[in-house]
């Protein structure tokens, strides 16, 4: 979630928001440092901080101090186990803030960076009551005390080759998630008309100049219309070090393509690295919307653990194309 977007859209269209930050966190809770929710003064959302009794109270509590009016942040000292039953058993710290047009101003800098995309540190220090940011200095100023938070998505780049069913399932999929696609096809019209934001459709022109100019933790899927296609872009995709290389199909399309990768003399550790079929083990459905969660979750497996593709169990799934 974009959180100074969304405080901004908030203020402008409804007067005034509220943003709800887990601040502090010891022993087990729903959620870590820095989950946040944005409300709205009728009590509408956007984000979580766990869901439960705890973030039943903070959204009522964040309901009251907007039907006060914008005045101090509050910070609220939750054991989750005696206080709410609920079955974490930490506690939590919670830091609550008001919003209105008198903060547009900071609200734009702030939404601008989150705009920039990537990673962004902020020092925080309450001033009469309220939080005052600014944006973390790499020096350092040993007169500053507060805290620092974290802001923004480091997202993980997906190129993703091929706009038929199934990749049009998939950047549904993809769409809340932590990823940047590049969605490529070389069909004129091949694309909808709208696609989510975090996606980019490009008409392809060079395959290969994709590849060569991918970043080296961009994760690879191979789903195109086309089988030698499909081929001449897994090949130049296994001569690079992706974390994750897939090509959709079924073993015996992987059969077939690994004796064309021996004869151009890719290395059998290449080889074996390549995720074909696509998709979590035991998950053997052929629906596009059912392939797509299940590749889906095998790149945020990918993406949490940190390994190489190769380093997975063989996938037992099958996606005939």
């Amino acid at each position: 979630m974009r959180v100074w977007h969304q405080l901004t859209d908030f203020v402008q269209r409804h007067g005034a928001a509220a943003l709800i930050t887990v601040h502090d966190v010891k022993g087990s809770a729903p959620r870590e440092v820095g989950a946040r929710m944005v409300v709205r003064p009728d009590g509408a959302f956007h984000g979580t901080i766990g869901g439960g009794q705890l973030e039943f109270r903070m959204l009522d509590i964040a309901r009251e101090m907007l039907m006060a009016g914008r005045g101090p942040a509050r910070i609220v000292d939750q054991a989750l186990g005696p206080d709410l039953g609920q079955c974490c058993g930490g506690r939590v710290k919670i830091l609550i803030e008001t919003f209105d047009g008198r903060d547009m101003e900071d609200l734009s800098g702030l939404t601008e960076a989150e705009a920039e995309g990537g990673l962004f540190e902020l020092e925080c220090r309450l001033e009469d009551g309220r939080v005052k940011r600014d944006f973390a200095s790499a020096v350092g100023d040993d007169r500053w005390t507060g805290w620092r938070e974290t802001h923004g998505e480091a997202r993980t780049p997906v190129l993703l080759f091929g706009a038929g069913h199934v990749g049009r399932a998939l950047v549904l999929t993809l769409a809340p998630l932590p990823f940047a696609v590049r969605w490529l096809d070389d069909r004129e019209g091949a694309f909808p008309s709208h696609v989510p934001p975090n996606v980019r459709a490009v008409r392809m022109r060079d395959p290969a100049a994709e590849i060569d100019g991918a970043r080296p933790d961009s994760f690879i899927l191979v789903m195109t219309h086309d089988h030698p296609l499909d081929m001449a872009i897994t090949v130049a995709a296994l001569r690079r070090d992706f974390p994750y290389v897939g090509l959709i199909g079924s073993a015996t399309k992987r059969a077939r393509f690994e004796k064309r990768f021996r004869e151009l003399g890719l290395p059998e550790a290449k080889i074996r690295s390549l995720v074909c079929p696509v998709g979590l083990p035991g998950i053997a459905g052929k629906d596009p919307a059912v392939i797509a969660a299940s590749v889906t979750a095998q790149l945020l497996q990918v993406r949490e653990q940190g390994r190489l593709a190769g380093n997975l169990s063989p996938p037992a799934a099958s996606n005939d194309r």
